[in-house]
């Protein structure tokens, strides 16, 4: 197993990531990288910041970002080391962009994109976005990450999470072999499998990363609080496929995590 890995997270931490299907980061980058980064979105927004009269919708969703705070925030040693225990050396790729903003503001209207869901990881040719696809093995994502640029409460629209839900979707992908399934069949009845498990709320301060298994099922949520949220949501890209059985038995934490639920470990 990848128990050799040294790094930032402990063992018990390690542990409750296989398990729980995520592990939380504090101070994983610098809160002075999430203030330049923030200073170039709320000029894409056309909002002002001083002025909650210019926030009129809820969410506001901004484009690729790769500039030199966001490319910074991502590869952090501490992050870097993280990935290292949790993917295993030399199986990821760095991450040079933060992909999609959704930017959140207080706001008393649905948002409209509040479901359930995991974020699928390939198949992206197809225009549809319900028939891109997630498979057994996690084709083309390794971890899934939720970076704060800002500091995010309980009010703050902080992303749910389902603890433990990585678990139901590897039992339910594993049947469909490397197809795998599309978002669209997903979402008629496997996010609602996963309604029993605990919820918790991604909520920290600015620099805060969560590192979740790409299975997670989570959601958005409206924006209750009186400050808009900055979060990104980007995956970690693999170096190499993800295996579920090895010769060496050196399986990360993601590939134990789904072993886990097929009846393989041990």
């Amino acid at each position: 197993m990848q128990s050799h890995v040294e790094g930032v997270l402990g063992r018990a931490a390690i542990n409750d990531f296989i398990k729980n299907g995520f592990v939380r980061i504090e101070g994983a980058f610098p809160r002075e990288i999430a203030e330049r980064a923030r200073s170039i979105l709320w000029k894409d927004t056309g909002c002002d910041p001083e002025d909650p009269g210019t926030w009129t919708q809820p969410v506001i969703r901004l484009g690729m970002y790769a500039q030199e705070p966001f490319a910074a925030a991502a590869n952090t040693p501490r992050l870097h080391s993280a990935f290292n225990q949790l993917v295993g050396l030399g199986r990821w790729l760095s991450c040079m962009s933060m992909g999609t903003f959704p930017i959140r503001f207080p706001s008393p209207e649905d948002p409209g994109d509040a479901g359930w869901h995991i974020d699928v990881s390939f198949g992206f040719e197809v225009p549809d976005f319900l028939s891109w696809r997630a498979n057994v093995t996690s084709k083309g994502r390794a971890l899934l990450m939720l970076f704060l640029f800002s500091d995010v409460g309980d009010l703050d629209a902080p992303t749910r999470i389902r603890v433990g839900s990585h678990l139901d979707i590897a039992r339910l992908l594993a049947p469909a072999g490397d197809d795998g399934l599309t978002l669209r069949e997903l979402a008629s009845n496997a996010f609602d499998e996963t309604s029993h498990r605990q919820e918790v709320l991604a909520t920290g301060e600015a620099g805060t990363v969560y590192l979740c298994h790409p299975f997670l099922v989570h959601a958005a949520q409206a924006h209750r609080g009186t400050r808009p949220r900055f979060m990104a949501q980007p995956p970690l890209l693999p170096a190499k496929p993800l295996q579920l059985e090895r010769g060496d038995d050196d399986y990360s934490p993601v590939e134990q995590a789904i072993r886990l639920a097929l009846g393989r470990a041990g």
